[in-house]
């Protein structure tokens, strides 16, 4: 079984629970999990994790996200992009040079109301099933934070956006809401997501291009392994003697670790509260992230990999 993170390249077309399902066949394993669903019409990065790689699933959903995307001012259509069914066409008054203020206003912390076309769940229901019924709920605004957004290219009244924002921001549910501040609305008519987290757009991967690799041997080669998205993180390495306490889950004591195992890392790497770690067997085998308590000195684990 094949364990850690592949970059994906979405292409076009393929739903996220396609990419899964044709991942199973390419490599011939049923743990398999997306991070997070990408429009079915859109394109770009979908990091997808193997066995216990899966445990990562949430981690990697919660990462910074980058899109460029292009938006037509002028419509309003029910799925807020393009490939909707168009309720308005309005004229658009503004100026570029207001449009673009508008645009960049959209920079920092704000609220969002999800669209109706997503995988969200009302009271158990996917929105999406319910507006395909002809229905729409109330929703409740959510939290996002645009870290970054930039005009790539511009022919008023299409606009080209950068934007780098949290978890949880619709780029679609952003076009809309920059028409309806400009009082014109607005639709998104492409979109591409550009990077997760470490995982670039340039790095990314066909689902043709892996199954070519699986044919010839190559697959294993474009796995990242679990232990690399911790490697900012210090290490550390456990004795022979406490390996059975590693391997349980249980927590850690510092005369279960490798004496100078803070040296390595520098005067300035305290044993802090909170501060995490990667852990290591003896034979250097990653297992987990652990935290440090210092009110009991011990070692507690966050996320297991390994059991």
């Amino acid at each position: 079984m094949y364990h850690g993170i592949i970059n994906v390249y979405k292409e076009a077309g393929y739903t996220s629970h396609d990419v899964v399902a044709r991942l199973r066949g390419i490599c011939k394993q049923k743990k398999i999990g997306h991070t997070g669903t990408l429009d079915p019409d859109a394109a770009g990065v979908l990091p997808v994790c193997l066995g216990n790689g899966t445990k990562l699933c949430d981690m990697l959903t919660d990462l910074r996200k980058e899109y460029v995307a292009v938006l037509r001012l002028g419509m309003v259509t029910d799925t807020q992009d393009i490939s909707g069914k168009v309720l308005e066409e309005r004229e658009v008054k503004a100026s570029p040079r207001e449009a673009e203020k508008v645009i960049l206003s959209f920079l920092g912390d704000s609220m969002q109301i999800p669209p109706m076309y997503s995988a969200l769940k009302v009271n158990g229901k996917k929105l999406y099933e319910l507006a395909r019924q002809g229905k729409e709920v109330e929703r409740a605004a959510r939290p996002i934070t645009i870290y970054q957004i930039e005009i790539l290219e511009k022919e008023h009244p299409v606009y080209k956006l950068r934007v780098v924002c949290s978890k949880g921001t619709y780029i679609r549910t952003l076009c809309h809401d920059i028409g309806q501040a400009l009082g014109c609305g607005g639709v998104m008519i492409d979109l591409k997501r550009t990077r997760v987290g470490k995982f670039e757009i340039e790095k990314a991967y066909t689902l043709d291009a892996l199954e070519k690799m699986a044919k010839e041997g190559e697959f294993p080669r474009v796995i990242v392994p679990v232990e690399q998205m911790f490697e900012t993180l210090p290490a550390l390495t456990v004795k022979e003697e406490a390996f059975g306490r590693l391997q349980n889950g249980n927590q850690l004591r510092e005369e279960d670790l490798l004496a100078g195992f803070l040296e390595k890392e520098g005067s300035d790497v305290l044993l802090a509260e909170g501060k995490k770690f990667r852990v290591y067997s003896h034979r250097k085998v990653f297992f987990g992230v652990y935290r440090y308590e210092e009110k009991c000195r011990l070692f507690s684990a966050v996320k297991m990999f390994l059991t």
